[in-house]
This record gives C-alpha cells, structure tokens and sequence, in this order.
C-alpha cells in the first residue's frame, strides 16, 4: 500500500484513485501519521455486502442434497506415550 501526504494526494488526486483501482488501497499520511485509505468500489462493496449465516451457507451448498454418515465412532482409539 503506497502513503501519500495529504498535500501530494490533493496535488494527484487523479492518480491516486487511478492506483486505487488497479494497485490497491492507497493511505493518506498527516503529519505522518495514517490518516485515511482509499480504496476502489469494487474492495468496498465486497467489504460491505451483507454476511450470510452459516445455515443459509452450507444450505446454498451443492453438497446439501448428499447423504453423509455423521455417526461418531465411539472407540477411544490408541494408547501414545506423552
């Protein structure tokens, strides 16, 4: 991620978000401390689309329709030394 001062990201405005689209978020710098980051649209809707539940997940899964064997096997298994 490329930092900027604010001064130069005013001056470039225009390349900045051009590098925001295609190399990434870009942070803008005051008094050298981080003060923003700007980023393309495309990283921000997929930072801000709504989280699906886990059930609506596994149940979108082309998985959902197989028959699987979930019993337990109850065994302790083997004895290790520790």
């Amino acid at each position: 991620m490329k930092a900027w001062q604010l001064q130069e990201a005013k001056a470039k405005f225009s390349e900045l978000v051009k590098l925001a689209n295609t190399d990434g978020p870009q942070n803008i710098t005051v008094h050298g401390k981080s003060a923003v980051v700007v980023i393309s649209k495309t990283t921000y809707d997929q930072l801000t689309k709504p989280k699906i539940s886990l059930v609506k997940f596994l149940r979108k899964s082309p998985l959902m329709g197989l028959k699987l064997d979930l019993k337990r096997n109850k065994s302790y298994g083997r004895d290790i030394e520790l």
